[in-house]
């Protein structure tokens, strides 16, 4: 099911849940008055609406800020490994090949397996982590005997420090980002918000259900939104793999 299908059938339910509750509770109950409902729940629901915006838009901007943050941490870590293979460049022939084919053999595996598993299990894999391990220790074992190389030696491990910085960074961002005792109370809250519509004796004019129904469907929509951006390399990023995939094209297969 895709993720725009899956938003349109979330607002349709949430506002024919109320249409539908509000419809059954004025047949099954003598109408009332809305003018009686006191004073004390129209402030209750206010405080509620109130404290419930401020937490939902924590939460939003939190998942955001997550999913900024993996959106620099994989640029970052493909552009560290594409500064590599340029730097390499001065190196003689078969030490240049071997860290260049370290590279494409860890941005070919990050793509291909890693990436997967990343999505699935929430966390990186022992045999990246490897193969990040041995280009560190190919690239250090390189002897300069040049000004020019030494000054690339020394650059080439400052960026392989960065790839690995930012592939910790990465393996922040796996998994999703908010606690579930959060989407507990982002829940609780949206049931109680909705909740509150009945307990000020909503009546069945179309006006009025027409306004629990866009409230309520506001409410699926930013949880939606929350749930959507909370795995960034699963859902937040629109094109996830192409900062590798537009660097190193020849490694990952593709025609950038």
């Amino acid at each position: 099911m895709s993720e725009r299908l899956m938003l349109v059938l979330s607002l349709v339910a949430a506002c024919l849940v109320v249409v539908v509750v509000v419809v059954l509770r004025r047949r099954r109950t003598t109408p009332g008055d809305p003018s009686e409902t006191p004073d004390v729940i129209e402030y209750m629901t206010m405080m509620i609406g109130v404290v419930y915006a401020i937490v939902l838009g924590l939460a939003i901007a939190g998942v955001w800020e997550e999913r900024n943050a993996a959106d620099e941490a994989l640029a970052q870590e493909a552009q560290a490994l594409h500064e590599v293979s340029e730097r390499v460049g001065v190196y003689p022939a078969a030490e240049r090949e071997r860290v260049r084919a370290d590279i494409d053999s860890y941005v070919r595996y990050a793509v291909t397996t890693e990436w997967s598993h990343m999505v699935d299990q929430g966390e990186l894999t022992d045999r990246g982590t490897r193969m990040l391990k041995k280009l560190r220790g190919d690239a250090a074992s390189f002897e300069p005997t040049t000004m020019q190389q030494a000054q690339s030696y020394q650059a080439v491990i400052d960026q392989i420090a960065a790839a690995d910085t930012a592939r910790t960074a990465r393996a922040t961002g796996a998994g999703p980002t908010m606690p579930g005792v959060v989407w507990i109370g982002l829940y609780a809250g949206a049931v109680v918000s909705v909740g509150m519509l009945f307990a000020l004796q909503i009546q069945r004019s179309g006006r009025e259900l027409a306004l629990a129904g866009i409230f309520s469907a506001l409410i699926a929509f930013l949880l939606f939104l929350v749930w959507h951006f909370d795995a960034p390399f699963a859902r937040g990023l629109e094109d996830p793999k192409e900062a590798f995939t537009t660097l190193f094209p020849r490694a990952t297969g593709s025609s950038g």
